[in-house]
C-alpha cells in the first residue's frame, strides 16, 4: 500500500524562520527515508491556496513561532480539512501565550513561578518585581527577547522599552528560579525521559545554546533522583493534558536543589512544536526511549488528524 503524501510545512515568517527551515529539512529527509511521498512547503501568505492545489494526505507542521504554533495555521488546516500533526487550534493558542498556559497549569496542580503581565513601556526605571526576575515576550519561542535581571541590578533592562525591541508590546515578568534546566517530552499520552540542559559558554539556555552546535550539553537521562525524575514526568503529562495538547510536546522546568535533594521543581512553559533540528531535544529523548527519528516522525504522521 502506498504511503501517505505529506506536506512538510516549514519556514514561515516569524523570528524562528531559520530554525523552522532546519527542522523542516530534517523531517522531510527522514520521512522520505521512511517511504512517504513528501512535498516541502516554504510557508507564505498564500499557504491556503498552495495546500488546496497540493491536496496532501497530511500536513506535517514544522513551523515555529507566531502563525506556526499559535493556532493560526492550525485553523487554516481545519478549514481546508487537511489532517495535521501536533496540537490543535485551542491548545496551540493557549500554549503559545505563556501567561494563559501558566494559569491552566497552575489550576491543574502544576507548580509555576510568580509572574505578572505588563506593557513593556510601563517598566520604566523602577523594577516591576524584586530582582532576580526574568522578562520575556508573552508570545515568542526559542528564548527570543528573554532578559534575566540579576539581584544586584539597579534598574530594569533598558532594551525592553527601546526601539530595538521587536517582540510585541506585552511582556511577562517572572520570578527567576535558580537551579538546573530540565525538560521532558510527551508523546501521545506517555511522558518520555527527562533531559538536563547545560549551556556551554552561555549564562542561560538562549537561542545560540539551543541551535548552535556545541552551545549546550544534554544529559539524557538527567542525573537526578528517581523521585524527582518521576515527578517531572508526571507534571509534564499533567500540563500536556490540561492544556489539551496532542501528538508531541515538551515541557521545560527549573529544579533548584541547592538547599535540599527534594528542592523546588517549577514548570516554565510547554512547547507544542518542539524543534526537530540535529541539536533538538525531543529526537534525543525519543531515541533514549527506543524510537528512532524516522519512527518518531512516522508516528506523528499516522497520529495526524483534524479537530485536535
Amino acid at each position: 500500500m502506498a504511503k501517505k503524501h505529506v506536506a512538510v510545512l516549514m519556514g514561515g515568517f516569524s523570528s524562528e524562520r531559520p530554525v523552522s527551515l532546519s527542522s523542516g529539512k530534517a523531517c522531510a529527509d527522514a520521512l522520505e527515508a521512511e517511504g512517504y511521498r513528501v512535498t516541502r512547503v516554504d510557508v507564505g501568505r498564500d499557504v491556503s491556496s498552495v495546500l488546496s492545489d497540493l491536496k496532501p494526505d497530511v500536513a506535517f507542521n514544522a513551523l515555529h513561532g507566531p502563525f506556526g504554533e499559535d493556532g493560526t495555521i492550525q485553523g487554516i488546516l481545519e478549514y481546508l480539512g487537511i489532517p495535521y500533526t501536533h496540537s490543535g487550534v485551542l491548545a496551540s493558542a493557549l500554549a503559545m501565550n505563556k501567561e494563559q498556559a501558566k494559569k491552566i497549569a497552575r489550576a491543574a496542580g502544576v507548580p509555576v513561578a510568580e509572574s505578572k503581565v505588563i506593557n513593556r513601556f510601563k517598566i520604566g526605571s523602577k523594577h516591576p518585581m524584586k530582582p532576580p526576575y526574568v522578562v520575556k515576550p508573552v508570545n515568542e519561542g526559542s528564548s527570543f527577547g528573554v532578559v534575566i535581571v540579576k539581584e544586584d541590578q539597579s534598574h530594569p533592562p533598558q532594551v525592553i522599552g527601546s526601539t530595538e525591541w521587536r517582540y510585541g508590546e506585552t511582556v511577562m515578568v517572572e520570578r527567576y528560579v535558580h537551579g538546573r534546566e530540565l525538560t521532558c517530552a510527551v508523546m501521545g499520552d506517555v511522558a518520555l525521559g527527562v533531559t538536563e540542559i547545560i549551556p556551554v559558554g552561555h549564562s542561560f539556555y538562549d537561542y545560540d545554546s539551543k541551535y548552535v552546535a556545541g552551545g549546550s550539553k544534554h544529559e539524557c537521562p538527567a542525573k537526578i533522583s528517581p523521585n524527582i525524575y518521576q515527578k517531572i514526568q508526571t507534571l509534564a503529562l499533567k500540563a500536556h493534558q490540561a492544556i489539551g495538547c496532542r501528538g508531541v510536546s515538551r515541557s521545560d522546568f527549573r529544579y533548584d536543589d541547592r538547599h535540599s535533594p527534594n528542592g523546588e521543581v517549577v514548570w516554565l512553559e510547554i512547547n507544542t512544536q518542539p524543534g526537530m533540528t540535529p541539536t533538538s531535544l525531543v529526537p534525543e529523548i525519543a531515541a533514549h526511549a527506543g524510537h528512532s527519528f524516522g519512527e518518531l516522525l512516522s508516528w506523528m504522521v499516522e497520529d495526524a488528524s483534524c479537530l485536535r
